[in-house]
Order: structure tokens, then C-alpha cells, then sequence
């Protein structure tokens, strides 16, 4: 559809960008701070540990006041749970509160609307030795540290997001260094899906829970969304792309938004024994979850074809890999896109596409959680980092959101990955997202000393003028 006249971004827009707790904060034993499984993983070859990060811990105000510079509206982070609680359940660590307290006001001092994701790959050491999301009891322990953080800080926060891409924990566990296998497993599937089914509990009794106790607060969850096209107009290949939109998006955003499982992926469990356990009351808290928006992380979309039967599952996959399933869909390379240094597919039309088809699924309004290109920067001799890709690739992913707008979507915000360049889940520093430089190499930390990319400049434009300008002068 091709528009004669855009609509505006709505004037209370929420412009920012986005991190996570375990990224990005350092400290990671300190203050009283529990482990969490990010911190006993095995660390890929090559990739920094998780110890210092970019040091937010220590430098949350000067952070937070170059996202004011730029003019931020929100600042979209994630709580640590293990700072909070450093068993996972039970005993408070005051200091943990402090932090995000601290974090909160500072982001508020200056406008800052903070957007908090209760959970972001990190569950605490001590409930991983449990069995984390295998165990039922997972459902419990996420209500009590809902419950917690709906204590201190609901009085602030106005926006909460539940568990960031949940879809990768379950179909990229071991890449993101999150699953945990029970002995005597012996169907895994079945064991993944039913962590699945615990989380999907959780999240929709945190979201009832939250309207309870901050009935003017707003929840949602925060998948990984990316539609995936047919590699042909050949039925079989319309098929395998049905199939994997339901395994890869669908399951979460239905279960979220409707309370049920998509029908789908219910008949792929059931054809490799798999369909998880229900436990007393799942079914009427699934359908009393009721998010007020939809988040959601976009990257790139996918494209499947007609399996051929020899499809195998690549165990090393990550969150935007082509994969496939035998009998269900097989991989397929868009030659029409361009990849990333990192091989990941850049498809900034496919973003309109993912927009326009999740509204006309769930007609929620929806905030844009994280997007953005994974790029090796250079600090150059003055103190410059010029990354025009970075800004080439937000130049066009922000026209789609405003294409989409005027195809009649709407979009409360946009928070691209990341603020502040961090420690990515499986290539360490390297691969660096942010409009603030820190000054570090994956080993040597050398002065961590924040330095504005020209993006940062280029962003603080947008957002002053609310999208009308995105030029890169």
C-alpha cells in the first residue's frame, strides 16, 4: 500500500532504547548481589565474562544523563533478579533495591519514562540448582519477585515487561546459555515445552497480579518477533512458513494475548509427544493474563520452504539463524536482503510487515522493545566513532514504524538495542549496539570512558523533532 500522506508519531511517542541487567550493569557479586545463571555459564571462547560489562552500576547517572542529552522519553532496562532476591526467593537484599530505586529516580529527574523487564535470561544460580523452569514451583517463585517488585517500585513504574523473548529461551536455550535438562530426560521437546507452559503461567499471573496491586500500571510481554515469508508461492512452502510463524511467534503472542495454545503448534506437540501437563488452574490463569500491549524485539524476519525430511535442529543456532525441522519447515536464505557483519539478514520492510500482521492478530497496541544492527565500531584517535550503517539501519526501520502508523497500527514507542554498548549474549563485546561507546576491549577494560557515537547525534535529532526528520547531515 503505498501512501500518499504519512500520519505523524503520536506526540507522547516514546523514544529511547533499551539494555539488560546482566549486559550491561557489571557488579556482578556485588552489594550483596546473588549469582545468576549468566554468571556460572561457560563463557564462549574468545568473549569477555560478565564481571564489569559497561559498568552501569557504577555509572547509571552519567548514562542516564547522555540518554537525556539525546532526550530520551523512556529508558526500556531489566531488573536483576538475583540482586533483588539473592536465593531467588525469600531474603530481600536492600542494596539491589537501592540500585533500581536509585535507577528509577534518576531516570524520572530528567523525564525519563522507565520501562522495566522483570526478567532477562537471568534466573539466580541457586534456583537453576533447583531445576529453574522445569520445576512448577518457577511459577511461584516469579510471583514473588512479581510480587516484590510491584512493592518497591510500582509507585514509579508505569510500563513492565515480563520476560524478554521467551520464544528464544525455549527454541535457543543452550545458545543464550539459559536451559537446564533434568537427568532422565528422555524426551527433550516435551521438557522444553513444559518449561514453556511454566513460564507462560507465570507471565499471566504476573500480569493479573500487576493489574491488582497497580491497576494504573500497564503490562505486556516481549517477545522476539520476526514474520517468516514462504520461500516461493509453492504451497508446501506457504505451509512450512504457517509452521514455523506458529512455533516461532504465534504460541507466545496467542497464549498472551488470547490464553490458549495455538492450534498449530498443539498439533506439532502432539505429533513428538510433547504437549505439556496442565496443573490445577493453569487453564483459567492462562485466559486471565490479559496484557495491556504487546513489546516485542525485532531483528530481521525469517524465510522457510517445504521440509525434505532431513532436516536437523543446529544446536549452536542463535536467535535469528536459518534453522530447520524435519517434516516441519527448512531454513531458507532471503537472497533479496542484505546480512550484517555478524550474518544476520537486515530486512527493514519485513519490520512493517511484522507490525502490520501482529495488529491485525491482536489489535493491541504495541512498543518496539529492541531493534537494532550489531556492528564492529572504531574509536578513532580524536575521540569519534562514525557509524553511518548503524544510523542507515534505524533511518529505515524508523519509516516503517511510520508507514505503519499510517497504515493504521498503533505504535506507543520505539526502544532500539541498546543504549549503551554492552556484553552481547553469545559475541561479547565486540559486537557493539550502542549509541554511547564505552571505552573497552573484550579482555582489556582500559578506561571505560563513554564516548557519543554519531549516531547518538543523529538519534537526538529524531527525537527532537518526533521522527520528522531522520536525515544524516
Amino acid at each position: 500500500m503505498l501512501h500518499k500522506k504519512l500520519k505523524p508519531f503520536p506526540k507522547d511517542f516514546l523514544w529511547g532504547a533499551s539494555t539488560s541487567a546482566y549486559q550491561v550493569e557489571g557488579a556482578n557479586l556485588e552489594d550483596g548481589k546473588g549469582p545468576s545463571c549468566q554468571d556460572v555459564k561457560v563463557i564462549p571462547e574468545g568473549t569477555s565474562d560478565l564481571k564489569i560489562c559497561a559498568d552501569h552500576y557504577h555509572h547509571y547517572k552519567e548514562d542516564v544523563a547522555l540518554m537525556a542529552e539525546m532526550g530520551f522519553k523512556s529508558y526500556r532496562f531489566s531488573i536483576s533478579w538475583s540482586r533483588i532476591l539473592p536465593k531467588g526467593i525469600g531474603e530481600i537484599n536492600q542494596k539491589g533495591i537501592d540500585f533500581y530505586n536509585n535507577l528509577i529516580n534518576e531516570c524520572l529527574k530528567y523525564q525519563i519514562e522507565p520501562i522495566v523487564t522483570m526478567f532477562h535470561f537471568d534466573m539466580p544460580a541457586l534456583l537453576d540448582k533447583k531445576g529453574s523452569w522445569s520445576k512448577r514451583e518457577s511459577i511461584d517463585w516469579f510471583l514473588e519477585y512479581a510480587r516484590v517488585l510491584f512493592e518497591n517500585f510500582g509507585d514509579r513504574v508505569k510500563y513492565w515487561l515480563t520476560i524478554n523473548e521467551q520464544n528464544m529461551l525455549t527454541l535457543v536455550g543452550p545458545t543464550i546459555g539459559t536451559l537446564i535438562v533434568p537427568e532422565n530426560t528422555t524426551n527433550l521437546t516435551k521438557e522444553i515445552y513444559q518449561q514453556n507452559h511454566h513460564q507462560l503461567v507465570a507471565q499471566a499471573k504476573a500480569m493479573a497480579l500487576c493489574h491488582e496491586m497497580l491497576p494504573d500500571a500497564k503490562i505486556g510481554p516481549a517477545p522476539n518477533i520476526g514474520l517468516v515469508y514462504p520461500a516461493s508461492c509453492k504451497p508446501e512452502d506457504i505451509l512450512a512458513a504457517q509452521n514455523y510463524n506458529a512455533i516461532r511467534n504465534w504460541l507466545y503472542l496467542d497464549m498472551a494475548v488470547y490464553g490458549v495454545y495455538n492450534n498449530l503448534v498443539w498439533a506439532y506437540l502432539e505429533e513428538h509427544d510433547a504437549c505439556p501437563e496442565f496443573g490445577e488452574g493453569d487453564e483459567e490463569a492462562l485466559k486471565n493474563g490479559h496484557p495491556d500491549f504487546i513489546g516485542f524485539n525485532y531483528y530481521t524476519t525469517s524465510t522457510a520452504e517445504e521440509s525434505d525430511g532431513t532436516e536437523e535442529i543446529d544446536p549452536g543456532a542463535d536467535q535469528q539463524s536459518d534453522r530447520g525441522e524435519a517434516g516441519v519447515y527448512k531454513g531458507y536464505h532471503n537472497p533479496h536482503l542484505m546480512k550484517t557483519e555478524f550474518g544476520w539478514e537486515i530486512d527493514p520492510v519485513g519490520f512493517r510487515n511484522t507490525m502490520r500482521e501482529m495488529y491485525s492478530r491482536y489489535h493491541l497496541p504495541m512498543l518496539v522493545t529492541e531493534n537494532g544492527l550489531g556492528a564492529y565500531d572504531t574509536l578513532t584517535d580524536d575521540g569519534k566513532i562514525h557509524d553511518p550503517y548503524r544510523i542507515k539501519y534505524l533511518q529505515e526501520h524508523i519509516k516503517q514504524i511510520q508507514l505503519s502508523i499510517t497504515d493504521g497500527v498503533e505504535m506507543m514507542g520505539y526502544n532500539p538495542w541498546s543504549a549503551i554498548d554492552l556484553i552481547s549474549t553469545h559475541e561479547g563485546m565486540k559486537k557493539r549496539y550502542g549509541f554511547i561507546y564505552v571505552d573497552r576491549d573484550e579482555f582489556d577494560l582500559k578506561t571505560l570512558k563513554r564516548y557519543r557515537k554519531d549516531s547518538f547525534y543523529w538519534y537526538k535529532k529524531v527525537i527532537k523533532t518526533n521522527g520528522e526528520d531522520l536525515t544524516n547531515d
